[in-house]
């Protein structure tokens, strides 16, 4: 294990840890985390001890919206601002990936998986399709990516508030036109403290997040645009899904046409996988091996 300090393209400082092989390899997985999370998880420390008897390290980091509040610094100019989960802008993860990718791209490694959990698959997702949509040439470096309980964060928060999202949409509104959009919103309006401007990041614009929304996009486009082998997984006990897993993976099975999909739950598991991450960790590094080099 190693400390590793980078930059974000937009110059922000990040820092992750490195579990490394006990011999040199070019294949690695790239973990997001998600809401109010950081990279100091037994999840984390438990799929890299598998994929590190593997020949794959693993590298999972702090982006800009670990913890709740915190400060991030901008290494172009030295400014210092509010980051953490509740100050976030979510599609600001792009900079954050990009910026870990070629990172290890610099540090050798040509074979890159991509895996988020929770808000870290929407970040992935978005910053896969960004990448491909700019015809950049690091997706050539991207073999497989893993979303590990993916969240329709849209239509949750729409069932979380019911009717009085809308009323809680146009509170955030005023705020913003007054120029106050770090201030906090009233805290039955999300799940853990959220500024104005993150609320409305996911309330209300969120068409660029909004591709988990099984009911509305039947086509499901954005996750079809994946082409590199794709591994999905949910929990079955408190997992923050609308629908009951086995019609959720049947649906998605049907309809996403990916050659080389993956996707399933784990019975007996929750959002995070308490009591079941080294059977999730097996089949991910289950996945890795069987799509080398597809």
């Amino acid at each position: 294990m190693k400390l590793i300090n980078f930059l974000a393209t937009d110059g922000i400082e990040l820092n992750g840890i490195l579990y490394n092989c006990k011999t040199p390899t070019k294949k690695i997985i790239l973990a997001v985390h998600g809401m109010s999370s950081n990279c100091m998880k037994e999840r984390d420390e438990i799929i890299a001890k598998y994929a590190n008897k593997n020949d794959i390290d693993y590298l999972c980091f702090n982006n800009r919206g670990s913890e709740l509040v915190k400060y991030i610094k901008r290494n172009t100019d030295g400014k210092k601002l509010l980051g953490g989960t509740s100050y976030e802008d979510v599609l600001e993860g792009y900079q954050d990936i990009t910026g870990a990718i070629l990172m290890l791209k610099n540090l050798g490694y040509d074979e890159i998986y991509l895996q988020g959990h929770s808000l870290g698959c929407t970040k992935i997702v978005y910053t896969y399709n960004k990448l491909k949509k700019e015809e950049n040439d690091i997706l050539n470096n991207i073999k497989g990516i893993i979303l590990l309980s993916l969240v329709d964060i849209p239509s949750t928060l729409n069932l979380f508030l019911g009717d009085k999202l809308n009323s809680y949409i146009e509170y955030a509104k005023k705020l913003e036109q007054d120029g106050k959009q770090n201030e906090l919103m009233p805290k039955e309006s999300f799940i853990h403290p959220v500024s104005v401007k993150t609320f409305l990041c996911y309330a209300r614009d969120n068409k660029e997040i909004d591709f988990a929304s099984y009911g509305k996009d039947k086509e499901l486009k954005i996750l079809n645009n994946i082409d590199v082998p794709l591994f999905m997984r949910w929990g079955n006990v408190n997992e923050m899904i609308l629908q009951n897993a086995q019609d959720l993976v049947d649906m998605l099975n049907n309809i996403i046409k990916n050659p080389n999909k993956d996707i399933n739950f784990i019975d007996g598991a929750d959002h995070g996988y308490k009591g079941r991450i080294k059977e999730l960790a097996k089949q991910i590094i289950n996945f890795i091996i069987r799509n080398a080099n597809k």
